[in-house]
């Protein structure tokens, strides 16, 4: 992460004109859904859900603590939260050679298992 010197996202917006902006679009769509639920995701639920994809993907709550710049692990914890994942959340990819194992890693898959000579790969969708 780069360090943070001025209130500025995308270099020509500040913080605040962003958040204005954000609220209007997400109050335009729950009225044009006419669902309230929109109105529910504020840019402080996209934090918290970066922090628990993050965790459940490296297991690292180190990790995550240094992505979100806390001090305190305590912090940290108060972000993340345990998630029932679903196994039905994967790719699943074969590889047989070095070649094909190395786009696979490459491109964010994990090795699982070996079955046949044929290697297993999964990435999360």
């Amino acid at each position: 992460m780069l360090p943070k010197k001025i209130l500025r996202i995308f270099a020509t917006c500040d913080v605040e004109k962003f958040r204005r902006n954000y609220e209007k679009q997400r109050r335009n769509l729950a009225v044009k859904l006419g669902d309230l639920r929109p109105n529910q995701v504020t840019l402080h639920t996209f934090r918290h859900w970066k922090a628990t994809y993050e965790y459940h993907k490296t297991h690292d709550i180190l990790h995550v603590m240094r992505l979100l710049r806390h001090k305190s692990i305590q912090n940290t914890l108060r972000y993340t939260q345990l998630v029932d994942w679903k196994s039905d959340d994967f790719t699943c990819k074969t590889a047989a050679t070095i070649g094909d194992y190395s786009k696979l890693i490459e491109v964010g898959f994990e090795y699982v298992t070996e079955m046949d000579g044929v290697k297993l790969f999964r990435k999360r969708k």
